[in-house]
């Protein structure tokens, strides 16, 4: 697992959540932040419980998505399309399929970051920017208590940088 980047909301240790994000090309990381944050907040929940986004491959090198997880202070995580694929979800999109090849992509990413168990706590919403369409969603799934950081899915990493987390 890489870590981009350490942000001001330092992650608590064992966090216990999961934020899978979707994007459209060119995202910013204005409206993936707005997103996460606003998501959280809604539903009580802290970031600094986070310990990790989570995406598809296709998507991880996205500068909107790395940023905010630069920010936030967790790793970004991608995931094979077909492995994102084999996760029921329960809000699938005809859009996702056709862009990436997976009917779901936060909700999925979430649930496959949280690894076996995992439980979906808030399913997909998007991004809601004023006088455009949203290009961003994210879903929040938490681990089981014995999930650590790291021990999710079939993640790969984003950026393949040797000097992360120094």
């Amino acid at each position: 697992m890489e870590v981009i980047g350490r942000g001001t909301a330092c992650p608590l240790p064992g966090a216990p959540l999961v934020v899978g994000v979707g994007a459209s090309r060119g995202v910013s990381v204005g409206e993936v932040i707005g997103l996460v944050e606003t998501t959280l907040a809604e539903a009580g929940l802290s970031p600094r419980g986070v310990a990790e986004l989570a995406t598809v491959e296709a998507k991880a090198g996205e500068a909107g998505l790395l940023t905010a997880a630069e920010r936030l202070g967790v790793p970004l995580c991608g995931y094979p399309a077909a492995a994102l694929a084999a996760v029921e979800v329960p809000n699938p999109s005809a859009a996702a399929l056709t862009a990436v090849g997976t009917a779901g992509v936060a909700e999925a990413a979430a649930l496959l970051a949280a690894g076996p168990g995992g439980e979906l706590l808030v399913a997909k919403r998007k991004s809601a920017p004023h006088g455009r369409p949203g290009m961003a969603t994210c879903a929040v799934a938490r681990r089981p208590a014995a999930v650590k950081s790291g021990q999710g899915g079939q993640r790969r990493p984003a950026v393949d940088r040797p000097d992360a987390g120094q």
